[in-house]
């Protein structure tokens, strides 16, 4: 059976694997076709493609990018993406231009929270400075001993109503999507199972996506319970949308996720592939 595994990140963005490292540690995860999908970042795709090529894996070149939508921040995968599109790179530039002084919005919060440092040991764990973002203040929170686990960070700091929260404007859900099509890509909204927004919303969410040509969604990843996975699954078929696997992989041993170790989509769903 092919083992797929469609998001993922290295040092890139907020990944602490190097692009060879992780295609490296997915071949001994018995995985055989592998998305990287770093945020709003292309630049390891290159180094990615040539271990997978070595290695006899198929790599699927992809991004993901950050949207506000709705008064949430949600991610968009694109799949399949031309690295050398135009369009999408000016686009994904763009993104990532406010992450700086988000960042210092960050630590200026938690500072006043009695906890300084936050922003040069936040950069510590950044591979790539322009992308610079909340995994990389969980990981320096976590190495200061104020919480145990990256994972506990995102239920006590740095999200929508927490400590250390800073909102910010990312692309538009429609921006996105043109990007991602002019470079021939394939849209998987990520997760969607991690936006804490009701059933409504996200049937309005769906509806627009699909309205604005994507293609899929994320119904099994990395962060959905036993139980979300059916609920994406149905949703997928109402909205006739694909489905997309991914673990969303970081780090080895942080939040549980593993790459390639995904249960498999329910036979309901038509498969992200299936189009290839």
């Amino acid at each position: 059976m092919t083992v797929y595994d469609l998001h993922c990140h290295s040092t890139a963005s907020d990944g602490v694997l190097s692009p060879r490292a992780l295609v490296e540690r997915a071949a001994s995860m018995g995985v055989h076709v592998l998305a990287l999908t770093d945020h709003d970042e292309l630049r390891g795709l290159d180094e990615a493609w040539a271990v997978a090529d070595e290695l006899g894996i198929r790599l699927v070149r992809g991004v993901e990018i950050s949207i506000s939508w709705g008064g949430h921040t949600i991610h968009v995968v694109g799949l399949n993406v031309d690295s050398d599109d135009p369009i999408l790179a000016r686009g994904l530039a763009s993104n990532r231009g406010g992450r700086a002084e988000r960042a210092r919005r960050m630590a200026d919060e938690l500072a006043r929270l009695g906890i300084p440092g936050a922003l040069e040991g936040a950069y510590k764990f950044a591979g790539n400075q322009d992308l610079i973002g909340r995994t990389h203040f969980a990981r320096f929170l976590v190495e200061r001993g104020v919480v145990k686990d990256v994972k506990t960070v995102f239920k006590k700091f740095l999200v929508k109503g927490k400590p250390g929260y800073v909102p910010h404007q990312w692309a538009s859900l429609e921006e996105a999507l043109v990007w991602i099509r002019a470079a021939g890509g394939q849209a998987v909204l990520a997760h969607p199972g991690r936006y804490q927004m009701g059933r409504e919303k996200m049937r309005l969410l769906l509806s627009e996506f699909k309205h604005l040509g994507g293609d899929a969604i994320e119904v099994v990843t990395g962060s959905h319970t036993p139980d979300q996975v059916p609920v994406y699954a149905d949703l997928a078929v109402e909205f006739d949308l694909m489905a997309s696997v991914g673990s969303d992989f970081h780090a080895p041993g942080e939040g549980g996720r593993e790459l390639g170790r995904l249960p498999a989509l329910p036979t309901r769903c038509r498969p992200l592939w299936s189009a290839w």
